[in-house]
């Protein structure tokens, strides 16, 4: 299989990082309050265990992730061989310990996602994809993994919608009402609802942030397309990765593909 021994590396790489934020989740004082700018030394225990595992096998690679930690100051940020890396996607999940985090590892060649893994270490829950080889799953005592497909819900009225969580989940914002969805799902992690997309246990997932980054969607964009769906900027753009600075400005609508075209009709301005 193409990029087998990158894919190996991703999965160690993200595995270790998983069994260190097991220990370090089990200790963490619960943040009852924690904000959405929150980071921990957590994030960056995870993210020097992910970036010096690759580096320690790609050295030649370029880096791009969220923390400034020592060897992602050593690396590239930017090149044709690229590894994005969120080490906590959620972290307010995990101040909160409320399980709502992951970790994201994914995998760019020539501004191409070539792969992605997504690892919930609290719930047990891993779900990766490589181009041209489907998405697939693999949770809690499963032994082998299990290839998993976006949903065939063809009509918005019926669709479960994931999102971030809303300060007031009793007033939809206009967006959401524009699509009309049957019921909505929220998470504090991007990495999870992309998942939920590829998993098909949601239909389509809504970010209408002005300006995010590469780490808070590449690994899980790939497991969408690779389970059938698609995913775009909120006007139909493609999404674009390994830019200067590593920011994404346009939204983000991910779906199982049959909603999208639709969906995207209802979110114009």
């Amino acid at each position: 299989m193409p990029y087998e021994r990158e894919l190996a590396a991703a999965l160690e790489a993200a595995d270790r990082a998983r069994r260190a934020l097991l220990h370090l989740y089990a200790d963490f004082q619960k943040i009852p309050d924690a904000p959405a700018s929150i980071s921990t030394a957590a994030d960056r225990e995870s993210q020097e265990i992910i970036l010096g595992y690759l580096h320690d096998h790609f050295p030649n690679d370029a880096l791009c992730a969220e923390e400034e930690t020592a060897t992602q100051d050593q690396a590239a940020r930017t090149g044709p061989r690229l590894w994005i890396v969120d080490p906590i996607d959620g972290t307010r999940g995990f101040a909160r310990k409320n399980g709502e985090f992951c970790v994201m590892v994914a995998f760019v060649e020539q501004g191409r996602i070539i792969l992605g893994v997504v690892i919930e270490p609290a719930r047990d829950r891993l779900t990766y994809a490589v181009r041209g080889g489907g998405c697939w799953r693999k949770d809690g005592v499963d032994v082998n993994p299990i290839p998993c497909w976006a949903s065939a819900v063809a009509e918005l009225s019926k669709a479960t919608l994931t999102q971030s969580r809303s300060r007031h989940v009793e007033k939809p914002s206009g967006q959401v009402q524009a699509l009309c969805p049957e019921r909505v799902i929220e998470t504090y992690s991007a990495g999870i609802k992309l998942a939920l997309v590829a998993r098909g246990e949601a239909d389509i997932y809504l970010n209408t942030y002005d300006a995010f980054h590469d780490w808070d969607i590449c690994a899980g964009h790939i497991l969408v397309e690779e389970a059938g769906g698609t995913v775009t900027g909120l006007w139909g753009e493609t999404l674009q990765y390994g830019l200067p600075g590593a920011w994404q400005r346009h939204g983000l609508l991910a779906s199982n593909g049959l909603l999208h075209a639709d969906a995207l009709d209802r979110l114009k301005p």
